[in-house]
């Protein structure tokens, strides 16, 4: 008795590996829909993006390893030609463009904001995790926007990072809001898995 109990409390192997995979897509639809989203301003060819936005809040609900399997997957559906860049553009092209950096950026961006939520728990310190992602992202789209345009590394630092600056610490105190109360909604609905804790 005491192990048809266990089995009915406890999420097998293989339910628990599809709960994951549901959520990964569900996440990355989200991303899909608010990457494209975009405000071109004319001192930048890097455009006003909401996909960072969708990727922040998706790192705190994820946790870092489905978050950096999310990720990954939006990079593929784009790479494949779905519209799911900014101002609906896709295909592989995108990435050899001057915003290419940015898209390859997410990966590790991922893999370092989740690695400071499931390592800290204040506030400052998982906010510190946004800032530094988010500068590991800066740095590998101006490298790359600097290359694409044969500039120096400080012209692309003004034209690909200074402006954007103010609206991603918006975005990242948004994430830091709205992660946090999905992940509460989820537990209470006892869909998050053990390993998803921080």
């Amino acid at each position: 008795m005491s192990e048809i109990a266990n089995n009915k409390t406890t999420p097998s192997y293989s339910s628990s590996k599809t709960v994951n995979l549901v959520f990964i897509a569900m996440m990355t639809a989200v991303v899909c829909v608010l990457g494209p989203i975009a405000i071109q301003i004319p001192i930048s060819p890097v455009p006003i993006s909401l996909g960072t936005l969708g990727l922040y809040t998706v790192i705190y609900i994820l946790g870092w390893k489905k978050a950096l399997a999310s990720c990954a997957l939006y990079l593929l559906i784009g790479l494949t030609g779905a519209p799911v860049f900014t101002g609906f553009t896709g295909g592989i092209a995108k990435l050899f463009g001057p915003t290419g950096g940015y898209l390859i950026g997410y990966l590790p961006m991922a893999a370092l904001i989740g690695f400071f939520l499931k390592k800290f728990k204040k506030k400052w310190l998982q906010f510190i995790g946004y800032i530094l992602g988010t500068a590991v992202l800066y740095t590998f789209g101006t490298i790359w926007l600097a290359i694409m345009n044969d500039i120096r590394f400080i012209d692309a630092l003004w034209a690909g990072v200074i402006p954007f600056i103010p609206g991603d610490i918006a975005k990242i105190m948004i994430a830091m809001i709205l992660g946090p109360l999905v992940r509460k909604a989820l537990n209470r609905a006892s869909l998050m898995m053990e390993d998803d804790s921080f």
